[in-house]
């Protein structure tokens, strides 16, 4: 019985890491050049019906412009416990924001999306500026964004 527990528990502590894989992913979002304030910005995740699942990075430190952030805010409902330490600066005009962050592989090629929520003071506020499905396929390919987003490429490690 000793031998049976001993075994069952090395594999166990072998075969369990392999379920639970994940790997980094560098987003890189490119802005266009416009006339304005620095950017804010929200990077969050949806499943294949488009619902929010949550937040990969929040950029902006005032935290009264991010209602502007019109599906991020109505997904995550603005609550500061799911983006803490998940936020910086603004970007500016014609700047890039490059982070890097670790994702469960489960995400990957499983049905869900990278939308980026953007907005600038005494601008329009644009919801879904980019909208790329997050699959091995698209990993390296820049997504054009519709608004003050020039492009998203993310790249899986």
């Amino acid at each position: 019985m000793k031998k049976f527990v001993l075994a069952f528990s090395l594999f166990t502590a072998l075969a369990l890491p392999a379920y639970a894989q994940a790997r980094d992913v560098t987003f890189t979002t490119e802005l266009q050049s416009y006339n304005g304030d620095g950017a804010y910005l929200a990077l969050y995740l949806t499943d294949a019906a488009g619902e929010y699942q949550g937040t990969l990075w929040v950029s902006g430190k005032k935290s009264k412009y991010y209602k502007h952030l019109g599906g991020w805010a109505r997904g995550s409902g603005l609550n500061p416990a799911e983006y803490d330490g998940l936020t910086g600066a603004s970007v500016t005009s014609g700047r890039t924001l490059k982070i890097t962050l670790n994702l469960d592989d489960s995400l990957i090629d499983n049905g869900y999306e990278v939308r980026v929520d953007s907005a600038v003071e005494d601008m329009r506020d644009i919801r879904a500026d980019v909208v790329a499905p997050l699959t091995t396929e698209g990993s390296g390919k820049p997504v054009s964004g519709r608004g003050y987003v020039r492009s998203l490429t993310y790249d899986l490690q």
